[in-house]
């Protein structure tokens, strides 16, 4: 299978997993809120894990590497998300959005939906990066990158329905987003030789998505399930990561 295709098949399962998340608002706005936390604490374990593991040693071992200038691209990536989530669209969370009274006000669901469409973005910088590494850590990147799709799918919706917008238009931010995620994986295709700075950019990003952004989302519910499913997230990608270097080498 080429290399295109790989990317195009990856792309596609992660912007299916937003619209899912998305058609779940728009068809039954009262998602179970406690299965959604577990799945976000799962996806948050096994995103940690993958950059601490893979993504982060790999960008040290790529070609052509500068170790410091590897280390300022990790920063970068940290900050921006900071940056965008915390500036320029603070007000949205990852999950059901129930702050109806901030979403009603002008311009804030444009600004969060934005956040969120630039989030997608590193989402399709982090699979396709890693894919053009090697094809084990593209598929580890992206099975990091789909476990947290549907909540974010779940994300984008509600925030829609909670502004007062319908069903239909729920749906369209949702697949707004999920272009997106095809965006990141263009840009790192039609500038392959940047794969030294996007590898670690996306590191950076999905270490703030993950330690930032989603462990003190679920942190906020408390409770010995809560860790659990983080440590499972963890220990699953540790597994995957064997099974795949036995079957990939």
């Amino acid at each position: 299978m080429s290399q295109s295709l790989q990317l195009l098949i990856f792309g596609l399962l992660a912007a299916g997993g937003n619209l899912l998340g998305g058609w779940l608002i728009a068809r039954a706005p009262h998602t179970s809120h406690t299965k959604l936390k577990h799945l976000l604490g799962f996806g948050a374990g096994f995103m940690l894990a993958a950059v601490m593991l893979e993504v982060i040693p790999e960008s040290f071992h790529h070609p052509n590497t500068n170790s410091s200038l590897t280390m300022v691209w990790l920063l970068a990536g940290y900050l921006i998300i900071q940056l965008v989530e915390h500036t320029i669209a603070p007000h949205f969370h990852f999950g059901e959005e129930v702050h109806t009274e901030e979403m009603h006000r002008s311009g804030v669901a444009i600004t969060a939906i934005a956040a969120l469409s630039f989030h997608a973005f590193f989402d399709g910088l982090t699979i396709a990066s890693g894919l053009l590494v090697n094809f084990r850590l593209g598929l580890l990147l992206f099975l990091a990158v789909l476990l947290h799709k549907v909540p974010e799918g779940v994300t984008v919706a509600s925030i829609m329905m909670s502004a007062g917008k319908t069903g239909r238009s729920a749906l369209n931010a949702t697949a707004l987003v999920a272009i997106f995620t095809f965006a990141g994986i263009a840009c790192v295709v039609f500038i392959e030789q940047g794969v030294s700075w996007a590898l670690p950019l996306s590191a950076g990003a999905t270490l703030y998505i993950a330690a930032t952004d989603l462990i003190p989302e679920i942190n906020r519910e408390g409770g010995w399930r809560s860790s659990l499913f983080i440590f499972a997230g963890v220990a699953t990608f540790y597994l995957t990561q064997l099974l795949l270097h036995h079957l990939l080498g």
